[in-house]
Order: structure tokens, then sequence, then C-alpha cells
């Protein structure tokens, strides 16, 4: 299935302006996440459909399924290492299940009762999530907060290899719209269609605190 684009200024339109939520591209089976890397792990990647030549399989590695967070974290491909953006298409199921097994990297006392309740849970996970501020194209913060998730071990070589359906390489789409914006403003740039994501579970959508419907889902 091809990636979808739309224009930036279409999708503002109907994207929830605060809140925590996922937006992603996403389809019954599957959907997309984003990462940067150098041009010798990208151009691999691109190449054989999964991580090998220098991705390093020993730490923690991140990705983010919203678009404009990757390119405020790479500064639309032209931070050092960080030139070659990949959409990496990922089994839905598998995305779940991470949502579902991810520790917040800060404690969350609603989760966890003590520090060390939560420390625990940090060093028996292999997935590890983070909410912050979702970008404008400009960069600038936004009150609407996005995911990233930190994989390791076994779920980073699943990531890696077998749950990974799809790498496409954006490099060059991420060249063209950067121009866009330095020239003609948000007005002019495309970007992947993203819609809010519910993960099917909704006990996975309460536990994350995901703002369905303009309410938070643990009141």
């Amino acid at each position: 299935m091809p990636l979808v684009y739309e224009p930036y200024a279409e999708q503002v339109k109907v994207w929830p302006r605060d809140g925590r939520h996922i937006l992603a591209q996403y389809d019954d089976e599957s959907i997309i996440v984003y990462q940067a890397y150098n041009p010798t792990v990208g151009r691999y990647a691109s190449a054989h459909g999964h991580f090998g030549a220098g991705f390093s399989f020993s730490r923690m590695s991140w990705v983010k399924p919203n678009f404009l967070w990757m390119m405020y974290r790479c500064g639309w491909g032209t931070k050092e290492n960080q030139e070659v953006t990949l959409a990496l298409r990922l089994r839905r199921a598998f995305f779940d299940s991470l949502l579902e097994s991810a520790v917040p990297s800060t404690w969350d006392r609603e989760q966890f009762a003590t520090s060390e309740d939560w420390s625990h849970a940090v060093g028996r996970s292999s997935v590890r999530l983070q909410w912050d501020p979702d970008h404008h194209p400009s960069g600038a913060k936004l009150d609407r907060r996005a995911i990233q998730l930190g994989l390791r071990g076994p779920v980073l070589r699943a990531f890696a290899t077998t749950e990974l359906l799809e790498v496409i390489d954006l490099t060059e789409f991420v060249a063209e719209q950067c121009e866009v914006l330095s020239s003609r403003g948000t007005s002019g740039i495309f970007i992947p269609r993203e819609r809010v994501y519910v993960p099917e579970n909704p006990s996975i959508a309460k536990r994350l605190r995901l703002a369905i419907d303009g309410n938070d889902t643990t009141e």
C-alpha cells in the first residue's frame, strides 16, 4: 500500500488542537512510524527492507508515528546523522503491543505508586514511552501532545526485521517539502496523511490517557 500524502493546510483543520493523541497513517493491518538515520543505515534499510549495516541492536531506538514531530527532531533532514528519513510500515498488532507494554520514561504517579515501582518497571520493560509537545512545521511547540516509543532488546530486533513490512525512503520528499516551506510557507507543503489513531483495545487508550472525543480516557 503506497504512502498517502495530503496538504498540511487541509489536515490541520481536522487535527485536535490539544490533548494526548497518536497521529499516524494507518490501515486495518499496518501503521507508519518514522526515523531518521545517517546514509549508511538509512540506505541499507531502504535497499533491503530491514535494518542491518550500521544499525545498533544494543541501544534504545526511538520511533515516532507523527511526521512533523520527526521533522522537528531531524531539522527536515538537515541535522548530522539524520539526513535520511524513513517511513517504516509496521504490523498494527505489533504497534499496539508496544503501546500496551510501554513504561513512561519519567515517573507517572497515576500508574505507579512509588518511584521504586516505576524504576523496577523500567528495568523489566523493553519499551519506553514519552509524550512531548507536538510541533508546527516551523518547529514551534503546540498544545497537542505527540507520542514517541523507545525500543530495545528483542522488541527492537523484531521491529527492525520480522515486524517491519515496508521501508520507504522519504529523503527526497523531505528535501522538496523543506524547500517549499522556506519559499511558500505552510500553505504549499504536503505531508503524509495522518489521522487520530486509537488502539483496538480500549484498556490501552485508558492506560495512555488518550484524549478521545475531547475527553481524557481516565475520566
